[in-house]
């Protein structure tokens, strides 16, 4: 029998053997390469003038530079459809964490998952990742300072000391070191200074909020810098639990990051070596019931923020960090090598109490370990002339372990299944992209990608009665043999092509196409449960058919995009327009039940590889400069606006129903994907004494909403629309600031994701009703249908000094 961390053959958890060998191979190959630099290289700098919203001050957009190809380029030129969001900006809105970013940026989902702090769920135009559990890759790729983030554990990032956030939406794979198959998400820090720098940033607001960032950074030699920052981020709760006595969707972290520079601007090198901690010790997040008590007959509680679950074992801690070497030597006046070397490492306890009621109905206690260490190679070429080149190689050696309780005692006495698992993945992978300029005016980029995963898993579930099983510290003896006992590995390659061709009729005026094709692994649900598996002969199914019923085969997704950007008005006006197709098959759907094991109800994971989803849909956004030749000299007003409508759709959704393979497309949705998403900023700077008074308001809209692929009146979430206002006045030479900011000032309630546990047709999704007109539970007693609001009206208060 396994118990706590430790598996079943004695071996370390997912090998840690091996992941301790690649941490050592690719520190030998960072010192040698002695050279890299690449969060963020110098002349990878967003701008170097103030920004408004994303936007220059200029009167040009000339001046907006992103790195969406690796390589600087103005948004004008580059073919692909991004978003870039410069920190002095994002702070200025007040922007709070990563999810902020999703209200202003078309067709994208950034929330925080449900029942946790900090674990993120990811959506860009249709393709994403809700299951935070060991076996599932990310759909849309989050990356820190271009070490990519194999988990969504502890990626709900807060916004200090930001240079600037790009979104990438489309498969990326052939700039960057891992494939994903949704989009990419890009969180830039800051490089230092290089004088002396002292910055203080404090944040005070309603339900107790109250922040601290303190920032340093100076020269210690005539090359070399050193930075450091620490944070607490605090507030009371929206909430309580009624049941525990504890603040619920409060926020207790404790942050710090450190930087060594190493190489001055104009150098031919650059070394950046930076390490960052963040611990999060805020309550659980208690979900509020939608619905009755189905057995306790326990009333719906009238403020949503507000819980009665009781579990709270083990106590919600998270402790995550990590250390990038991003170094850049110019070997040439051409040519340039890049290596970016990353190790992260989170541990997640998290109670979970699904029903959301004192009784031990669905309740789970979890733990989430995850460790990588990461190795990505360029050689960049460009002499200035027609043709630029990108070549590299990333390798990925991760972990991911995974252990949790499903209590259902109210069910039978202390009926309890435990499950751990431990996933790995090692990938190594090739990829080269390529632009040649055909024509003054037409150019033509061509890459592609080979990709090598390796998924091998160690799961182990057993029941117990009697109490929660002995790694959460219960008083469970085993019942029964386990129901899963299983090893196994399974490898996935693929070559994914890019192709793009533009056309620029002036410099300010870009029309693109392009073709690119994504590509995810498979893997193994790590919920599964093996004694389910179909024998092939009457018995226990073999380890070869328990091994095919635990995994599910790759994803892939063939996109087309049209789109047009341009600087029009004498520069007063940027537009960039994007049209795209995508047709996305075997899609992974991860999902959990109640199911039948030994004759006992309890819970199980089901995997479906849907055939085939249609994916198409517009996108719009724009800087517009307002009334130049009417307002005053240094007066400067904009309007900034993002659009996007998208329609997916499922074409084929194969499910087995009664062990007969039936299509349900027709009753399947696309699950955290609006068919409208779209903001409005209006922001105005003007002179006022020795300093600049901003004025912005924005508004952001999202129509309705499925939270999973069956639609569920009760957790789907109808169009809503959140207004947020700031007002910040920056001293002469911007080394103060005082700000007032509101956030959600509607007070909108509005439902980001949930849990369900009731009775459904297999193929409408249509609920069962019980005599009292309430859904029928499928799981425990009391019946769970459970969700998680996004934050309610925030007002707050911001002041910085900086010497």
């Amino acid at each position: 029998m396994r118990q706590g961390r430790q598996s079943s053959s004695g071996r370390e958890p997912v090998n840690k053997a091996r992941l301790r060998h690649s941490a050592a191979v690719i520190a030998f190959i960072s010192a040698f390469c002695a050279a890299p630099a690449a969060a963020q290289t110098q002349e990878e700098v967003s701008t170097s003038t103030p920004e408004v919203d994303g936007y220059t001050d200029d009167d040009t957009q000339d001046a907006i530079i992103v790195t969406a190809r690796r390589r600087e380029e103005r948004l004008v030129d580059v073919p692909i459809a991004v978003s870039s969001f410069d920190g002095e900006a994002l702070e200025r809105r007040g922007a709070i964490d990563i999810t902020d970013i999703a209200q202003i940026t078309p067709n994208t989902t950034l929330e925080e998952s449900r029942g946790t702090n900090s674990t993120l769920t990811a959506f860009i135009r249709g393709i994403g990742q809700q299951d935070p559990v060991s076996g599932f890759e990310q759909g849309v790729g989050i990356y820190l300072d271009d070490v990519y983030l194999n988990r969504p554990q502890a990626a709900v990032l807060d916004i200090y000391d930001v240079e600037r956030i790009e979104v990438l939406r489309g498969p990326q794979g052939t700039l960057y070191g891992r494939n994903t198959i949704g989009g990419a998400v890009k969180y830039v820090t800051r490089l230092l200074p290089q004088d002396f720098s002292l910055k203080v940033r404090g944040t005070f607001g309603n339900y107790d909020r109250a922040d601290g960032i303190f920032s340093v950074s100076a020269p210690i030699a005539d090359v070399v810098r050193a930075g450091a920052s620490v944070a607490r981020l605090s507030r009371g709760g929206f909430g309580e639990n009624l049941t525990t006595g504890l603040e619920n969707y409060n926020k207790d972290i404790w942050a710090a990051r450190a930087t060594l520079e190493l190489g001055d601007y104009g150098e031919p090198y650059s070394i950046r070596i930076s390490g960052d901690y963040t611990h999060d010790r805020s309550n659980p997040r208690g979900g509020h019931r939608l619905i009755p008590g189905a057995a306790s007959g326990a009333p719906v509680l009238d403020d949503v923020y507000d819980s009665r679950g009781a579990l709270n074992d083990p106590k919600q801690d998270v402790e995550a960090y990590g250390f990038a070497i991003n170094a850049s030597f110019d070997l040439s006046d051409a040519l340039t090598f890049r290596s970016i070397t990353g190790y992260r490492y989170d541990d997640s306890a998290s109670p979970i109490d699904f029903d959301a009621l004192p009784a031990v109905d669905v309740d789970v206690p979890a733990i989430y370990i995850n460790e990588q260490v990461s190795q990505e190679l360029q050689l960049l070429f460009d002499n200035g002339g027609r043709f630029t080149a990108l070549l590299g190689g990333y390798y990925l050696d991760a972990r991911a372990d995974t252990q949790f309780d499903v209590r259902i005692f109210t069910t039978f006495a202390g009926l309890t299944a435990f499950t751990q698992a431990n996933v790995d993945t090692e990938t190594f992978a090739v990829f080269a992209d390529a632009t040649y300029d055909l024509t003054d005016r037409i150019s033509l980029s061509l890459g592609g990608r080979y990709t090598w995963d390796e998924r091998s898993a160690d799961i182990f579930r057993q029941n117990y009665l009697g109490g929660g099983s002995p790694t959460f510290g219960g008083a469970g003896v085993p019942f029964g043999t386990p129901s899963t006992d299983f090893q196994g590995d399974e490898n996935f390659d693929k070559f994914t092509p890019r192709v793009s061709i533009s056309f620029q009729p002036t410099p300010d005026h870009n029309i693109y196409a392009s073709y690119s094709q994504g590509f995810k692994g498979g893997g193994f649900d790590p919920r599964g449960v093996g004694v389910n598996a179909p024998a092939a002969t009457p018995g226990m199914p073999t380890d070869a058919e328990v091994a095919d019923f635990l995994s599910f085969a790759p994803e892939t997704v063939d996109s087309y995009e049209v789109g047009y950007k341009g600087s029009l008005l004498n520069d007063a006006l940027y537009i960039a327009l994007a049209g795209f197709y995508a047709d996305y098959t075997d899609v992974q759907i991860p999902g959990s039940a109640a199911c039948n094991v030994g004759g006992i109800a309890t819970f199980c994971g089901i995997v479906t590889n849907a055939g085939k989803v249609e994916i198409k849909g517009l996108e719009f956004e724009t800087n517009a400069r307002l009334g130049r030749d009417m307002l005053s000299s240094g007066d400067d007003l904009r309007l900034l606006g993002s659009l996007g409508w998208i329609d997916a759709e499922y074409k084929e959704y194969v499910a087995n129903i009664g062990g007969v393979p039936t299509d349900v497309s027709d009753f399947r949705e696309v699950q955290n994907t609006p068919e409208w998403s779209g903001s409005a900023t209006l922001a105005y700077t003007t002179p006022v004494g020795a300093g600049d008074l901003y004025l912005g308001s924005t508004v952001s809209y999202r129509s309705s909403v499925n939270q999973f692929e069956i639609p569920n009146p009760y957790l789907d979430q109808d169009g809503y629309a959140l207004l947020d206002a700031s007002i910040v006045y920056t001293g002469a030479s911007g080394r103060w600031s005082l700000g007032v900011h509101g956030k959600n000032l509607t007070d909108e309630r509005y439902k980001t994701s949930g849990y369900t546990f009731v009775v459904a047709d297999p193929v409408t999704g249509e609920l069962a009703t019980g005599a009292n007109g309430l859904p029928v539970p499928s799981l425990g007693t009391e019946g769970t249908l459970t969700a998680f609001y996004g934050a309610p009206r925030q007002v707050f208060v911001t002041a910085s000094f900086e010497f």
